[in-house]
């Protein structure tokens, strides 16, 4: 089937303007759309996606596309027709990545037998004064370290590596798809394009053994449930020699039966009674940093908030503390003598005992908390 000549700047969608990037962005859109893995037997989508590589080839080509701006497309094909080749299209794997499984043209090389080391992850679960104020723990881990009976080469002592006899050294290997060519990891060497011929006994080849390590860390002061630490080169080792991965520490904090925390602020919720809530008075309440005591008005409400400054959470950048919120409630008695109930009775006279809608600072306590949260 022949495929018409038509404007590249068309085929691709895009300005004659466009930058690099978005004529990149438009050749991806247009390729994972017709790709004929995508359009098994469809003639036409097979043909877009030619001519949609054909396009990118040239604009994306500051020289190809200065020549198609000035002479148009036989600027570009010489006077003749270049047609699609599958094997010019060695750089497009990062556009298309390996959304289809696999890369494109000839352009790999093999990497060697170096391998980085995997990343950890461990739990570490912390008291709520723990998570305020920073602790030493001891973390138990099993990792890859390297071999010490090969010193990390895989091989026994006095042998090495050699070239993989599959892919001849080059770590890759050629199958066609289609009217592709592709290539991809060799399967025996994993792409290294070396091979162990004669492996340690005691890592298999690997280069590696498992160990059990117990790690000292040190958890910052002001960390906050599920906070991540990380610990660079505390991971796996890398094979061959390659660079080891790194350690994270998730951070659990458990509730603590007095605070609950809002940041790097801790709330309070704090029962005074009712005489003291009618007539006024100091109050002592508990903080992370020990006793505090303050005055409570005459006439308080219950929800009424009192705010402690620099009674909450150090910060983690360690500038100064967040604050302490307590929030009041009334204690009411559940049972009373006759002695007190007279005496509530001779203050309701005095009161009055009227019902009906709560004024603003006769709140409900879960009403005003919610409004202090909220800002």
């Amino acid at each position: 089937m022949s495929r018409p000549t038509t404007d590249y700047y068309e085929i691709l969608g895009v300005p004659r303007d466009a930058d690099t990037d978005a004529i990149k962005a438009a050749y991806r859109k247009l390729a994972l759309r017709h790709h004929p893995d995508r359009n098994p037997g469809d003639k036409e989508a097979e043909e877009r996606f030619k001519a949609g590589a054909e396009a990118y080839s040239v604009l994306s080509d500051a020289e190809k596309r200065a020549r198609y701006d000035r002479f148009g497309v036989e600027g570009v094909r010489g006077g003749g027709s270049a047609g699609f080749d599958p094997n010019a299209f060695v750089d497009f794997a990062d556009i298309l990545g390996d959304f289809f499984g696999f890369g494109f043209g000839g352009g790999g090389t093999r990497r060697g037998r170096q391998r980085p080391g995997e990343d950890l992850k461990t739990d570490l679960e912390l008291k709520f004064e723990e998570s305020a104020f920073g602790v030493e723990r001891s973390i138990p881990l099993r990792r890859y370290e390297r071999c010490d009976s090969c010193r990390g080469t895989g091989g026994k002592e006095g042998t090495g590596a050699g070239p993989c006899g599959t892919c001849r050294g080059r770590g890759r290997v050629q199958f066609r798809q289609g009217f592709f060519a592709m290539e991809r990891p060799c399967p025996d060497c994993g792409g290294a394009g070396e091979v162990v011929k004669d492996p340690c006994p005691e890592c298999r080849g690997d280069g590696r053994t498992v160990r059990e390590r117990t790690l000292k860390i040190g958890v910052p002061a002001g960390v906050d449930d599920g906070a991540r630490l990380r610990l660079t080169g505390e991971g796996n080792h890398g094979r061959a020699g390659g660079p080891p991965g790194d350690l994270y520490v998730v951070l659990s904090v458990a509730p603590h039966d007095q605070f609950r925390r809002e940041g790097f602020d801790i709330i309070l919720t704090w029962a005074i009674p009712f005489p003291l809530a009618v007539l006024g008075g100091k109050v002592t309440v508990p903080t992370l940093h020990g006793e505090t005591a303050f005055d409570v008005p005459a006439g308080t409400a219950a929800g009424r908030v009192f705010t402690l400054r620099g009674q909450g959470v150090p910060r983690v950048d360690g500038r100064g503390k967040g604050d302490q919120h307590v929030v009041l409630t009334i204690r009411v008695p559940k049972k009373v003598t006759g002695a007190q109930k007279e005496a509530v009775q001779r203050l309701s006279e005095v009161l009055g005992a009227e019902a009906g809608a709560p004024t603003k600072e006769e709140k409900g306590f879960l009403e005003r908390l919610r409004e202090f949260i909220a800002g």
